[in-house]
């Protein structure tokens, strides 16, 4: 999910946090008569503005009128850290979007979802910890789509996308002899930080495509992050640096300015999420230039997708109106205008059995969508190094240390190998 915000909203969100707004006329946030309050806490982006998450909400109050819900909204883009304090507290929301399961659910402090709750989903087991589905999987994102200008593509005399990875290099090459920076990229402190998809397609490629299982059997011991292909995707990374195809200033960049640069033209390619595709397709931020797409090349040419599915609500377990918080963030999730909304807004792939998206959709998006589509009727599809969650993913702890080792690797302060014996020893700690 998108991670920009409006820096000079930061004191608005926070009291907004803290004081909630309901979305029920003339409720005051305290329900009428009769009502069962939920708390639902979401977050704000240029696009999941106040109005779109109010009206997602009056769409299910209005299905079910019994229900009050009360608006909390993270004062930072990192939501997981925000009810983690608010857990802490005592004050965890009934239902979450968009935090992390990990720590939560093994603590008891949520909602397990049972097998028929969850007959509409395309992929009811996917994010599941310990057995069990804490988070609905809700919607399907390919980590990256390789964005890339095709404008600057012609003017290096490019006149296809890369099928293989040499392909890819020499296109970067042909690039930066023209003065052109190759790849935009930002931060490498965060996941959601233009390192993070960038090194998903490389460990997609390099790592899943060969072992769909390695976190699996990371968890049982069997691979380590020291081992030599982990070791090896880490060092390509370091490459696209040392190659000058990386430029290491753009780390001071948060996800906002990276998005900005790519739409501005200050780079060729842009390794991130689909959910960029609603950006590109905004009238308020369509670029000027053409945008083409291609998913991350392997050095085969094989296709192999990273794609996360999940992201969807969560229930706190000792919800005092449990009954309702299950209702609504099922029939807020299924529901087909907030689907429709979520392409349209956030450019999420929904994984809901039977859905398609609307005729209007954006013609980033769209082409986004039937490449994933066809992706999956390959069976291409991988899952997302970094991106996944519960016993899909790392650690509680060591994702943190992963997304710092990228920036590590592009400055040069550590090398592949050092962050392979790095991350054993925090997945250690962890374990």
């Amino acid at each position: 999910m998108k991670r920009i915000i409006a820096l000079g909203t930061a004191a608005v969100l926070a009291v907004a946090a803290m004081t909630g707004c309901s979305v029920k006329d003339g409720s005051g946030g305290g329900g009428g008569k009769g009502k069962k309050q939920i708390t639902f806490l979401v977050f704000e982006t240029p696009n999941q503005t106040p109005q779109v998450w109010d009206a997602a909400i009056k769409r299910v109050t209005d299905k079910y009128p019994d229900i009050s819900v009360k608006k909390l909204v993270s004062p930072t883009q990192d939501r997981t850290a925000y009810a983690k304090q608010l857990l802490t507290s005592g004050q965890l929301p009934d239902v979450m979007i968009a935090v992390s399961p990990a720590g939560f659910a093994e603590a008891g402090n949520l909602y397990a979802w049972q097998p028929n709750e969850l007959t509409d989903f395309s992929y009811p087991n996917n994010g599941a910890v310990n057995g069990k589905i804490y988070q609905l999987p809700a919607n399907s994102q390919t980590i990256p789509v390789v964005y890339f200008n095709k404008g600057l593509f012609a003017k290096a005399g490019i006149a296809t996308p890369p099928k293989t990875y040499g392909e890819m290099m020499a296109d970067a090459a042909k690039l930066k002899a023209k003065g052109i920076t190759p790849f935009v990229v930002g931060g490498g402190k965060d996941i959601h930080d233009a390192l993070g998809p960038t090194f998903a397609g490389i460990l997609g490629t390099d790592l899943y495509a060969k072992n769909p299982n390695w976190m699996h059997d990371r968890r049982a011991g069997k691979v380590k992050f020291a081992g030599p292909d982990y070791v090896k995707a880490a060092g390509k990374l370091a490459d696209l640096a040392s190659k000058g195809y990386i430029d290491k200033r753009m780390l001071s960049q948060d996800y906002a300015a990276t998005q900005s640069a790519f739409l501005s033209g200050k780079g060729a390619m842009y390794a991130m999420g689909n959910w960029f595709a609603a950006a590109a397709d905004d009238p308020r931020t369509k670029p000027s230039f053409d945008i083409g797409q291609f998913f991350w090349p392997s050095d085969d040419g094989k296709l192999a997708v990273p794609t996360f599915t999940g992201g969807g609500l969560l229930v706190n377990a000792h919800s005092k109106n449990l009954d309702a918080a299950k209702k609504f963030a099922l029939a807020y999730q299924l529901d087909k205008t907030n689907l429709d909304a979520s392409t349209k807004n956030d450019g999420l792939f929904p994984a809901i059995k039977g859905y398609t998206p609307p005729a209007g959709s954006g013609p980033v998006f769209k082409t986004g969508y039937d490449m994933f589509k066809r992706a999956e009727s390959q069976n291409a599809v991988v899952p997302a190094f970094g991106f996944e969650a519960g016993d899909d993913g790392m650690l509680p702890g060591v994702a943190d240390k992963w997304s710092t080792s990228m920036g590590d690797l592009v400055t040069g302060r550590k090398s592949a190998a050092d962050v392979g014996n790095l991350l054993d020893s925090e997945w250690q700690k962890a374990s």
